[in-house]
């Protein structure tokens, strides 16, 4: 990570950590770094830019184009999309690189800038070090592009269309005669989900699909899934799906109300894979963060798996290193290597429903082998700069390692520090949840003594 970019772009509270100024120069150097200044109005380099629904999105979508075409490069703009179709139509229409202006799952007055390159594949670190050393005054003036050399903005809502018709073209089977719930947190997905649904038959409903600025992630999406959940179970659905605010991850609920999390749906569908001779390598990648339960429900069917280091970008690497079929995080970032070349939560449902219909089961039926170790995540507020002295601290240490012999070997903890904020969040898998709260109390409190910890 560096000092602006973390795990998944530069990501923060919309004008105090991430800026427009700071949105205006990293469109200055993109342009400028693809060329712009030596170009044409013929062959300027061509960057695509999606944004969220969030107020700021606008504000920074703007900024950036600024930059851009200051710098002499198209800003070709695909206005309220997801990130997955940013990392699409970049690859397929060849242009130089994407920008997603998003903070994911994040609450509305933060943002991000997530930079694609030509591949579809988030940013090569290379690049993000230029950028950043460009941020901190490192690099000397950009020449402004004059005349002819000065870029254009582009309508390109073409692009957005594309990829609902490439989502539309996935489905193998028709969709009639299910009844499908969709939670769009009130975010990127709100007018794409629902068409590619109904173009392929199915009866949808769709809630929290009216983003008003500020309302995206609000009690809504992936990480609220008990709105869903309710739905599902009052409304008689047979299946939602509910995607996070720029729709690059996908939680499910199955037709009695349960949560069928990414660990599950990377069990479903590495197993349908298997079944027909698909499953490349016979593995599954997963993170550390990746339920236990998991692993143990691969090895009952001889499948493989290998964990990686939290991040969807880990996951990606990995898979692109070793030729994995499918792979991804307990979070609903799930990867599909044949179909996509990052996380995309309506490709995600449309896999899950294509299991459904070809095995003729419910999901809850497909999602059963899984048996999910407790769990329980308690994230920590420390100061940015106090991330890295936490994890290193003997005594944090020390107080994680005896949590852990605590558990006897039926279970596990897990301590990191967030790629995207200022946390360190502390995981205990065991038995029962009492035990792992009980365990992550005696680090938490060794944090609180040692004076990390930021109480609001």
């Amino acid at each position: 990570m560096g000092k602006y970019f973390g795990t998944d772009g530069f990501r923060g509270e919309a004008n105090v950590d991430l800026t427009v100024d700071h949105a205006y120069k990293i469109g200055r150097f993109l342009g400028w770094y693809y060329g712009g200044t030596e170009t044409t109005m013929d062959n300027s380099p061509k960057i695509l830019i999606g944004k969220d629904t969030r107020r700021s999105s606008y504000m920074f979508e703007y900024a950036l184009a600024a930059g851009l075409t200051a710098s002499g490069a198209d800003a070709c703009l695909l206005h309220v999309t997801t990130t997955p179709s940013v990392a699409y139509i970049t690859k397929v229409d060849s242009f130089n690189c994407g920008i997603m202006i998003s903070a994911s799952h994040n609450p509305y007055y933060d943002n991000g800038i997530k930079l694609i390159n030509s591949q579809g594949e988030k940013m090569n670190d290379d690049v993000i070090e230029k950028i950043e050393e460009y941020l901190d005054g490192k690099i000397g003036e950009i020449p402004y592009a004059k005349k002819d050399h000065i870029g254009r903005t582009v309508d390109y809502v073409s692009g957005r269309n594309r990829y609902i018709a490439y989502l539309i073209s996935l489905g193998l089977y028709s969709f009639k005669g299910y009844k499908v719930a969709l939670d769009c947190a009130n975010g990127a997905s709100w007018n794409i989900a629902k068409s590619v649904f109904d173009a392929l038959g199915a009866k949808t409903y769709v809630i929290n699909a009216e983003p008003n600025g500020i309302n995206i992630n609000r009690d809504a999406g992936s990480t609220h899934i008990e709105g869903l959940q309710k739905y599902v179970v009052e409304n008689g659905m047979d299946v939602g799906f509910a995607y996070d605010g720029d729709a690059d991850r996908c939680l499910c609920v199955d037709e009695n109300g349960e949560l069928v999390d990414g660990d599950k749906i990377m069990y479903i569908y590495a197993r349908y894979l298997k079944e027909h001779g698909d499953l490349m390598n016979n593995t599954v990648v997963a993170t550390v963060m990746s339920n236990c339960g998991l692993f143990k429900a691969l090895d009952e069917i001889g499948v493989e798996y290998a964990k990686t280091a939290v991040g969807d970008k880990n996951v990606h690497d990995y898979m692109a290193a070793h030729s994995n079929s499918i792979g991804g995080e307990q979070s609903g970032h799930i990867i599909f290597s044949q179909y996509a070349s990052t996380g995309d939560g309506i490709l995600t449902s449309l896999k899950m429903m294509e299991v459904m219909i070809a095995k003729k089961s419910s999901l809850a039926k497909l999602a059963e082998p899984v048996v999910i170790f407790p769990q329980e995540l308690v994230n920590v507020k420390v100061r940015s700069e106090d991330k890295d002295k936490v994890m290193e601290d003997p005594c944090v240490l020390e107080a994680s390692a005896k949590a852990e012999k605590s558990l006897g070997g039926v279970g596990r903890i897990l301590l990191r520090k967030s790629g995207t904020e200022p946390l360190i969040r502390v995981m205990a898998e065991a038995a029962d949840s009492e035990t792992c709260f009980k365990c992550i109390k005696m680090i938490t409190d060794v944090i609180d003594e040692l004076g990390y910890s930021i109480k609001e």
